[in-house]
């Protein structure tokens, strides 16, 4: 949708509410008739269920929109440790890349009314590099 809106929840530490307030956002706007799509870029600490890493929160976010599609655009980095994302990416190999997040959260503001983006940990939390949550 051309004219999609759309609000990033941050906080100032892991633990403080965010994903609370992320998902009572996205239920009364999705009880409102709005289409809200929902995105946590990145989880550190996902629980591993068989081969697949699941976000906890991502969950929630999902419940609160009514769905249960596992659209990999609203979670584009699990990562395994539950540590500063850098360091967690680090462990797993994995390099947090911006234009990827940039461009799943692109596909899902093409999809929805609006998009409730949540993220990790405090404001100035490492992603990778130079990258903090607030870039």
């Amino acid at each position: 949708m051309a004219n999609c809106k759309g609000i990033f929840i941050t906080g100032t530490d892991t633990g403080v509410g965010k994903t609370i307030v992320s998902a009572v956002l996205a239920r009364l706007l999705a009880n409102k008739g709005l289409s809200v799509g929902v995105m946590k870029p990145v989880t550190s600490g996902c629980m591993e269920i068989g081969s697949k890493l699941l976000s906890e929160d991502a969950e929630l976010l999902k419940w609160a929109v009514h769905t249960r599609e596992d659209d990999p655009d609203m979670t584009p980095y699990l990562l395994r440790e539950p540590l500063a994302p850098s360091v967690a990416a680090e462990l797993d190999k994995v390099r947090i890349d911006f234009s990827i997040i940039k461009a799943a959260y692109e596909r899902l503001a093409a999809k929805h009314d609006f998009v409730i983006v949540e993220g990790a940990g405090g404001l100035m939390v490492p992603l990778a590099g130079g990258l903090l949550t607030a870039t």
